[in-house]
Parts: structure tokens; C-alpha cells; sequence
């Protein structure tokens, strides 16, 4: 009847939503995404309204090195996400203020390229390596 070929026909195009809504949520947790920057902490290297390939593999490899630009959510924010460049991962030292520091396991010291006008681990400290959300690939 008509009924049930509308149903079916509905059931069907559900289901590929559906699907297609799964495939894209992975795509976008596991594999990467594109990521519009806003503020001045990384210029010159990136300004505001860049956009940034971030690819999330690296992240999930527990493979994020000194130099990389990454995207994470903000240690005093989680609401908010921030760009900065990695400058020292687990195991480093580094001074700061007259102060050596450790980077403990499970953490890296970012910072924004602009240091005089950026908040990162020179506010917050180390950062967990779990707020990384991505490792930027190019700027488009």
C-alpha cells in the first residue's frame, strides 16, 4: 500500500541519516577538523579568522611533540578552546620566572607565539595532554 511504501522510503532515508551522521561524528572525533582561530596569541604565525586543518590521530597516538601548533580545551575555561605551540612535553625542563620547571607525565607547557599577548601554561602551567583536541596540519 501507500502507506508502507512511504513508511519504508522514510525508514530508509532515517537510517542513512543516521549513518552518515555516525560516519561524520568519527570522522570529526578521530580523524580531524577544521578549526577557525580567533586572537592574537600566535601571531604572527596565525591571525584571527585563520582556518586550520587539525588532525586528531597524533592526539589519540599519544605522538604530540615539541613545535607542534595544536588546538585544546582552555585548563580554566573548558568551554573555550585555545591554539598555542607545544614548548616542552613530558620529561623536559624548563625555566620560567627563576623557576625551573618539570613537565610531568601526561602533560605539555604551551605557549602562544605573541608572548606578550597570550595566556598559556606561563598563567596556567602544564597542561594535561587529555584537553588536546587536535595537532594543526596547514592553515587554509
Amino acid at each position: 500500500t501507500l502507506l508502507q511504501n512511504i513508511l519504508s522510503r522514510c525508514l530508509r532515508v532515517s537510517g542513512f541519516a543516521i549513518q552518515s551522521a555516525a560516519i561524520a561524528n568519527c570522522f570529526v572525533e578521530f580523524c580531524g577538523d577544521l578549526v577557525i582561530c580567533t586572537g592574537s596569541s600566535m601571531e604572527p604565525t596565525i591571525t584571527t579568522n585563520d582556518i586550520l586543518i587539525t588532525e586528531h590521530l597524533s592526539v589519540h597516538a599519544n605522538n604530540i611533540q615539541r613545535g607542534d601548533i595544536v588546538v585544546a580545551k582552555c585548563p580554566n575555561n573548558p568551554k573555550q578552546n585555545i591554539c598555542k605551540r607545544v614548548v616542552a612535553v613530558h620529561g623536559d625542563h624548563l625555566i620560567y620566572r627563576s623557576f625551573r620547571h618539570r613537565i610531568p607525565k601526561g602533560h605539555v607547557w604551551l605557549e602562544g607565539d605573541n608572548k606578550a599577548n597570550s595566556t598559556d601554561s606561563r598563567t596556567y602551567g602544564p597542561v594535561p595532554v587529555g584537553l588536546i583536541r587536535g595537532r594543526a596540519v596547514c592553515r587554509v
